[in-house]
């Protein structure tokens, strides 16, 4: 990643920490995946952290449910009272720094962590005046195709749900399966008939399919011009799924670190990866498995479990500074839900998005309307 280059940032120390709860609607009514997984309302908890400048970094962690990834909202919100302590007196543009001093007082508690991670880097461009996207290497796309869900339904729902979407612009599509695979195989044939010409057509099991329920589900699709993400729950078992399948593997969830990038490659032989910002615990270490996905010659995914403007705008950098040859899509949070903290901004257009320009995450966040679930300053911490 490039220094900021032009602009000089001043150290500014972390004065307070606030912590902020609300309600985040799915657009689409029940968001459905494998397994009878489903969603209509999650909970999000935002991070504000405020410096002797006056200046405020924001960061936002929303769990999808509690049977997709490991993590829970009142987990998280118990790691963050445990964090917000230890950051107070801390220069929020150090993010090693900060990430170490973390790290030593809590093991594991990524997905809180990774809010206050997009926090200091929201906190590093204001005080740089330059967008994360500058301080990521710089925009390398202007704008950037965007994807969006397929909730799990029958075969003509979603092929209606595909046209409807198509007819606003996406032409990016991750189809829920997982659950009988010769249904799966139905619901992705139906996609496929219906899809444009300059569609992309992804079916994500989210590791919902065993082993035997995986190849039964391949076997059906063979031919089809699709991309199958994340088969099963383990990259061993994507491994023995694909072995005799010629469509090309995406892997999500199993994908954790660099060490997982390296081995999605070479033992899996995946083509691209979904970086989920929150999983692999903030910006810092997802631009970390971008730039090596980009030297490996993978494909780029951008997105997270869940969120609003905030984990938009935090994508949006990511993606704007990922080479475009290397990008497959991301995921604008904010229109597949209602969590409009800024103004939905950004917002996409005609199925594309792109990054703000403003200094740090570049949208002004507003906390009117959100619950105050702690404060913690000098006096707590001291």
């Amino acid at each position: 990643m490039q220094d900021a280059g032009k602009g000089e940032c001043r150290p500014v120390k972390i004065i307070a920490v606030d912590c902020f709860g609300y309600d985040l609607k799915y657009a689409h009514g029940e968001y459905v995946m494998s397994g009878s997984r489903a969603a209509t309302t999650e909970v999000g908890t935002l991070v504000r952290l405020r410096t002797d400048e006056g200046l405020e970094g924001w960061g936002e962690i929303t769990p999808l449910g509690n049977r997709y990834l490991p993590t829970h909202w009142a987990e998280v919100r118990a790691a963050l009272h445990t964090l917000a302590g230890v950051l107070i007196g801390l220069d929020p543009t150090n993010i090693s720094v900060v990430r170490r001093a973390m790290d030593h007082a809590l093991l594991g508690g990524g997905y809180a962590k990774s809010a206050i991670d997009v926090a200091c880097w929201d906190l590093l461009g204001k005080a740089a005046g330059l967008p994360i996207s500058a301080l990521l290497g710089g925009v390398l796309q202007e704008d950037f195709p965007l994807y969006e869900a397929v909730p799990l339904r029958s075969p003509a729902e979603m092929a209606a749900f595909v046209v409807e979407r198509q007819e606003a612009g996406i032409h990016r599509f991750q189809l829920k399966v997982g659950n009988d695979p010769h249904d799966d195989a139905a619901r992705t044939r139906a996609v496929v008939d219906v899809a444009e010409r300059e569609s992309l057509i992804v079916a994500d099991s989210n590791g919902g399919w065993n082993l035997r329920a995986a190849q039964i589900a391949l076997r059906e699709m063979a031919g089809l011009p699709v991309f199958i993400e994340q088969p099963c729950r383990s990259t061993a078992d994507c491994i023995f799924a694909m072995r005799h399948s010629e469509l090309p593997l995406v892997l999500d969830e199993s994908i954790l670190t660099s060490e997982d990038v390296f081995h999605a490659k070479h033992a899996a032989g995946a083509v691209s990866i979904n970086i989920k910002i929150s999983r692999v615990g903030g910006l810092t270490e997802a631009a970390r498995m971008r730039d090596l996905m980009q030297e490996l010659d993978m494909m780029v995914s951008v997105e997270d479990a869940w969120g609003g403007d905030i984990v938009t705008a935090a994508v949006s950098h990511l993606a704007a500074s990922t080479r475009p040859e290397n990008f497959q899509n991301a995921s604008f949070m904010n229109d597949w839900t209602d969590g409009h903290v800024a103004g939905y901004s950004p917002r996409s257009v005609g199925g594309r998005g792109s990054a703000p320009t403003g200094p740090g995450l570049g949208i002004d966040v507003s906390a009117q309307g959100l619950d105050p679930i702690f404060t913690i300053d000098s006096k707590d911490a001291g």
